[in-house]
């Protein structure tokens, strides 16, 4: 395993996502989402994968994102999934969330053509202003033992 086992229970700062209407419209009509509550004029629904824009917002503040302390080596590195829960309504247009985000796992599976994989579990959990629980997220990348071209494209191996 390369990455860093001592990042599992990692957390990041806290930020702040804002929910903006304009921002929620722009994301609906990039992800083809035809839902009118989308779009309404006063506190429009954020379509269930909207909260993937926390990427950009984590970036504002230093140490927002747990995930760079667990080493993964980006040549070997990639998404594998995501997933959402709502603890009740989603968030609305003028909703202010405190995100938190943790690195919560660290487990190995055996593969084909890369080897053994590593699969890392980052949890972003999202506040209200009463600190109630919203959402969670779930993200998961994994990161292949060695690039899969080392042990030829058929799965062959060292």
């Amino acid at each position: 395993m390369t990455m860093d086992k001592d990042a599992v229970g990692a957390s990041g700062a806290p930020f702040t996502l804002e929910v903006e209407r304009g921002k929620i419209a722009e994301f609906a009509r990039a992800t083809h989402g035809a839902d009118p509550a989308y779009f309404r004029p006063e506190r429009a629904v954020v379509p269930p994968t909207f909260l993937t824009t926390i990427l950009f917002w984590e970036t504002l503040v230093e140490g927002a994102n747990p995930w760079a302390r667990l080493k993964m080596d980006q040549q070997r590195g990639m998404h594998a999934e995501q997933e959402y829960e709502f603890h009740g309504p989603p968030p609305r247009a003028g909703d202010r969330l405190t995100c938190t985000s943790k690195v919560t796992e660290l487990y190995e599976k055996a593969g084909r053509r890369g080897g053994v994989l590593t699969f890392a579990v980052m949890v972003p959990e999202f506040r209200d202003a009463t600190g109630r629980l919203v959402a969670t997220a779930k993200m998961t990348g994994v990161e292949t033992e060695r690039a899969p071209d080392e042990g030829g494209a058929t799965g062959g191996g060292k």
